[in-house]
């Protein structure tokens, strides 16, 4: 496995910094880029070490288990930081009141354990994309495009890490550049325009959502690539001529078609949409 691919893992837009320690067979992450997701707080390290002193009071055994090794910093530098292994994370995850608590719990376990198959055999990571997207319901034509598309974003990030994106804030902040100049929306106010709220919005577009979300993500890659973009600035330009250049696109379909490319749709279960509508009336 590369390197990269061991450093640095997305949960939704956030990077968490991970270590696979080859003694032990284990995959160790960062803990306080768990607590500034869970928390939303913009100093995670402060919120740490409160939460870590606050455990030690009560006699939790969590703290005894907090390792200690060198990370790549948000300002490129290797500096010490607290990991923690899968079972020691989930336990942290439990003392932080929030809303991302369970779908960060099921992104953990599948990270944590299920891809440690999948170093040997990366057709296990596929397989289980695509059965649990069949298992909801959605075609093989939108389940080729959501993977490719998927894949499409994994190059954009991989290029992101290697040229100075490196803090969590610019990871969201480049992804909503893109997202507001291909769809005119930002990713918030599509979410709540199909009245997403915890559910990954990607899983919820249409084809031709995902189609010119890929778009707009490759366009940005080849655009900084070519121009050699450096930091956030540099990627930051290069994210809206690619954003840019897939709501072009968009437009000229749209004109050609009349029908709109963001829709509304969603795949939410037929439960889960009538508590919506009922919500609404109100």
């Amino acid at each position: 496995m590369k390197k990269k691919e061991k450093s640095l893992i997305l949960f939704e837009e956030s990077p968490v910094r991970r270590v696979w320690v080859e003694k032990e067979e284990k995959w160790y992450f960062s803990v306080v880029d768990a607590v500034a997701i869970l928390s939303g707080t913009d100093r995670p390290r402060k919120y740490w070490n409160d939460l870590k002193m606050k455990l030690i009071e009560e006699g939790s055994e969590v703290s005894e288990k907090i390792g200690h090794l060198k990370m790549v910093a948000p300002d490129g530098k290797m500096r010490l930081t607290d990991i923690a292994s899968v079972e020691t994370l989930l336990r942290i995850v439990q003392s932080i009141p929030s809303k991302k608590a369970e779908p960060f719990k099921q992104w953990l376990a599948k990270v944590g354990y299920e891809r440690l198959q999948e170093t040997t055999d990366p057709e296990r990571a596929l397989n289980r994309a695509r059965r649990h997207w069949q298992e909801m319901g959605r075609s093989k034509q939108w389940i080729q495009q959501r993977m490719l598309g998927q894949e499409t974003r994994n190059k954009l990030t991989d290029y992101w890490q290697d040229h100075g994106i490196q803090q969590q804030n610019e990871y969201a902040a480049l992804t909503n550049i893109i997202h507001k100049e291909w769809s005119e929306l930002t990713v918030a106010e599509h979410k709540k325009l199909k009245n997403l709220k915890q559910e990954n919005l990607r899983d919820h577009m249409s084809d031709a959502e995902l189609i010119f979300t890929a778009l707009a993500e490759l366009s940005t890659r080849k655009i900084a690539e070519s121009e050699k973009a450096e930091g956030y600035t540099q990627n930051a330009k290069s994210a809206k001529q690619g954003g840019t250049i897939s709501r072009n696109a968009r437009k000229q379909l749209e004109a050609k078609t009349g029908k709109k490319v963001v829709t509304n749709k969603n795949f939410l279960p037929a439960a889960s949409k009538l508590k919506q509508l009922k919500g609404k009336k109100q």
